[in-house]
């Protein structure tokens, strides 16, 4: 299968840019932390190897829930300032074609709330239309955070603001309930590349990472675990041809089965080592 078109790194600059505009429009860094497609490259600065990049802007709002209702109206206000408008069917996804590269941005807006059901819609008081998506494991990127300046460049200007963007542990654990719950190609495309290129060191420091922040919650996530594996069980499965499909775009001088050997290890070296830990009762 194709890779994603729509990832790239034009695509990125235009969604890096429109998240840019809406902490600006916000006034202060806002409570929400950046998760999901714009993160990889963040956490893996270092690498030679680039992210496919994203046209969304995932945000999980957690925080921004539990700093009460103020803050909702504040975020819907600075959406439209940036350009944003709601989309007609979900009231957790706002989008734009502002900007240099004319690319139609999402914005969208995740929780993870255990009162909630499972991917209910959740609309916030006070907003004319604004709600987020209750997803179950996106709560872990909003329990690891890092504070990151971003720098947007337009003409002569540089515009800079502070975001909460989620580590390498909230990400991981993130993103492999994403891919555990919705089989999508760019999931185990994310998963293997920030696993093999993220500034910690590989996958056996990210598993530390993940250890350190969420030893004690690891044990229900065993089923998880053991799907990501499966899933990278060898080259043919999803999980190393959606990595090797996008790389080796980016990357034609990378063959495929090297591209697809690497996922595979980097993954089973993740699991491996966090697997005795998700054994554990709890």
């Amino acid at each position: 299968m194709p890779p994603d078109q729509l990832r790239s790194q034009a695509a990125r600059s235009a969604a890096e840019a429109a998240l840019v505009r809406v902490v600006d429009a916000y006034g202060r860094r806002p409570e929400f932390v950046l998760i999901g497609g714009l993160v990889p490259e963040l956490l893996c600065a270092t690498s030679t190897f680039g992210h496919a990049g994203t046209t969304a802007v995932d945000v999980q709002v957690d925080l921004e829930i539990a700093s009460g209702a103020v803050n909702a109206p504040r975020l819907e206000q600075a959406l439209r300032d940036a350009g944003f408008a709601p989309d007609n069917e979900h009231v957790w996804r706002w989008t734009t074609d502002r900007g240099a590269h004319r690319a139609i941005i999402k914005f969208e807006l995740l929780a993870d709330l255990p009162t909630q059901p499972a991917n209910a819609t959740l609309s916030f008081n006070g907003c004319d239309r604004l709600g987020a998506a209750n997803l179950r494991g996106t709560g872990f990127a909003a329990r690891d955070i890092e504070v990151q300046q971003l720098t947007v460049v337009t003409g002569e200007e540089a515009r800079r603001v502070d975001v909460n963007v989620t580590g390498l542990a909230g990400f991981l654990l993130a993103k492999t309930a994403a891919a555990y719950s919705r089989r999508e190609r760019r999931d185990w495309y994310d998963i293997a590349f920030v696993l093999r290129h993220n500034d910690a060191g590989g996958p056996t420091p990210a598993a530390d990472a993940v250890l350190a922040r969420f030893a004690a919650e690891l044990g229900p996530l065993q089923s998880m675990f053991n799907d990501l594996s499966a899933n990278f069980a060898d080259p043919a499965a999803q999980g190393p041809s959606a990595y090797a499909s996008q790389l080796t775009l980016d990357h034609p001088e990378i063959p495929d089965d090297q591209a697809r050997a690497d996922a595979i290890v980097a993954v089973q070296t993740f699991v491996n080592r966090l697997l005795p830990a998700s054994h554990q009762p709890t």
